[in-house]
């Protein structure tokens, strides 16, 4: 593989390993900065289990799932069918926030994270993230996972969603940093504060949602004078990297970035689209004119702003 290009690009000052598509995260462990996503996943083209495995046969070697997306079991069920050596994968799955997993100190949390080991059949987990801070009593929950890594069941602890005002919640806490934050991340809504507070602090950044839903993608079908001014510019940019499609210039800003980046789709074509996004950069005019495009556009929830409040008198 060629070397991740950061020139211009704020990337990271987080160590990275010899293989410049690795993240060596703040606890040691090492993370692919390429994952494939799971949430939705399914439907008129691959399963999710053949999705996954395909997925992993090309060259994906880090898997995101999630309790939420009630999909844990056909990920595992994936992963077994790709045959490959369990030590190349990373694996990430979330808790659920609601509260017979978060913990009040009768083993919701642990129980929780069993029940992902049965599910996803993997042995352990590499990353397993609070998926959100909407959950009550986060701090005991935190605590618990931490319990979990250290009896071998996690890698890595870290958390989905959270703003600045929840890390430092932690922090506050005495609480080891996390090791990764999980947020929407794209051109439009760029989290400067949150991305700024986490790389002062060595946590590693996570996007999610790198192509926005499709929400901002331009209808290439209409004719280029029907286009607003940003899509004419999107679209411009093609002929800049041997016609690579919009969708892998916004994925290759988010790792260009220094973001690990989660994408996904159920169709083979797409799959290994998207993960033609190592071996090219985007040069300094078109890093800043997507820079550009920030305005705080939100194409999914927003925990990240959710205030902080104590539930009956403990912790939040």
């Amino acid at each position: 593989m060629s070397e991740l290009n950061n020139n211009n690009n704020n990337a990271d000052e987080e160590k990275t390993s010899t293989d410049p598509f690795i993240k060596i995260l703040n606890d040691g462990n090492k993370i692919p900065m390429i994952g494939f996503g799971t949430y939705k996943l399914g439907g008129n083209t691959l399963s999710v289990r053949d999705a996954v495995k395909y997925a992993i046969e090309i060259g994906y070697r880090h898997i995101d799932t999630a309790i939420f997306y009630g999909n844990e079991k056909e990920v595992g069920e994936g992963i077994k069918d790709a045959k490959i050596d369990r030590k190349e994968l990373f694996i990430t799955t979330k808790l659920l926030w609601y509260d017979d997993h978060h913990e009040t100190g009768k083993g919701q949390t642990e129980r929780a994270v069993d029940a992902s080991l049965k599910r996803l059949g993997c042995g352990y987990i590499d990353l397993y993230l609070i998926h959100s801070p909407r959950g009550k009593h986060n701090i005991r929950t935190y605590q618990a996972l931490l319990k979990c890594k250290e009896q071998g069941k996690i890698r890595s602890v870290g958390c989905s969603n959270f703003g600045v005002h929840h890390l430092k919640a932690l922090e506050a806490a005495k609480l080891p940093l996390p090791a990764v934050n999980q947020i929407e991340l794209h051109p439009w809504l760029q989290q400067t504060e949150i991305v700024r507070y986490c790389r002062a602090k060595n946590i590693a950044i996570q996007s999610y949602s790198p192509l926005v839903k499709g929400k901002k993608i331009p209808n290439e079908s209409k004719p280029l004078n029907q286009q607003s001014a940003e899509h004419k510019k999107l679209i411009g940019m093609k002929k800049h990297y041997d016609q690579k499609s919009v969708a892998q210039i916004l994925l290759r800003w988010n790792l260009q970035s220094g973001h690990i980046v989660i994408v996904k789709s159920s169709t083979r074509s797409r799959i290994e689209e998207n993960l033609d996004i190592l071996n090219w950069t985007l040069n300094d005019h078109d890093f800043a004119v997507l820079n550009a495009f920030e305005c705080g556009y939100h194409c999914t929830w927003d925990p990240t702003s959710d205030a902080i409040a104590e539930h009956d008198g403990d912790q939040w």
